[in-house]
């Protein structure tokens, strides 16, 4: 059974949108390890009461991003993980991580990329009067966001919409996404052909693009 590491810095919601489809059997894989850089995050107390190692790594106590990220390598290989999950993870990750696990490292985002790359993607859909917005999960790359795209969900941006509004629907979609793409690559059918993911075992498969209740009424 695939083992799932997951790195957050806040209240991790995600995550535990995660650990209810794997306890569920909706995901068959197991979370094995969860990493937090912030003492007293409420993502490593809801590791906890889910029976999950919660592991505290706070960045301050190393000398470069290199030397963090190394050692956050040797933590997971030591959980036995075999796929890294981004939840809310506030640092950018280095090269050290991206080459101990290539193309096994997942990231949730809240816009409909390549759209709003980067910090504030809610913020940005906003200001330039996006009449859709989402989220996506991708596999993580060198780029801001530019990673291979794995699923995504649509969500509508309604004319009294502010930050605040658009960013929880979004992420009412982000809860159903992220366990999606875990599970596809749990059971081995995600292939990454360039810049451009393929579901293996289906032809256009439609649970790539999930759209939320508003868009289908």
């Amino acid at each position: 059974m695939m083992r799932i590491g997951i790195l957050a810095s806040g209240s991790g919601s995600n995550l535990q949108a995660i650990l209810d489809a794997c306890a569920h059997g909706s995901i068959p894989a197991q979370v094995a390890a969860v990493m937090s850089n912030v003492a007293g995050a409420r993502a490593l107390s809801r590791a906890e009461e889910a029976g999950v190692p919660a592991l505290l790594l706070a960045h301050g106590a190393y000398p470069s991003r290199d030397a963090y990220d190394a050692e956050m390598v040797s933590l997971l290989r030591r959980h036995q993980v075999d796929l890294v999950c981004l939840a809310g993870f506030m640092r950018l990750i280095t090269p050290v991580l991206l080459s101990a696990f290539q193309n096994r490292i997942l990231n949730i985002h809240p816009s409909l990329l390549p759209a709003y790359p980067g910090m504030h993607a809610v913020r940005q859909a906003l200001k330039a009067g996006a009449r859709v917005s989402g989220c996506t999960v991708h596999i993580v790359d060198e780029g801001t966001d530019t990673g291979p795209i794995v699923i995504q969900a649509a969500v509508p941006v309604l004319d009294g919409d502010t930050e605040e509004t658009l960013a929880a629907r979004i992420l009412v979609q982000e809860h159903r996404c992220y366990p999606r793409a875990i599970s596809l690559m749990a059971q081995g059918r995600v292939e990454i052909d360039g810049r451009r993911v393929r579901i293996k075992g289906s032809s256009g498969d439609p649970t790539r693009t999930l759209s939320s209740p508003e868009l289908s009424d």
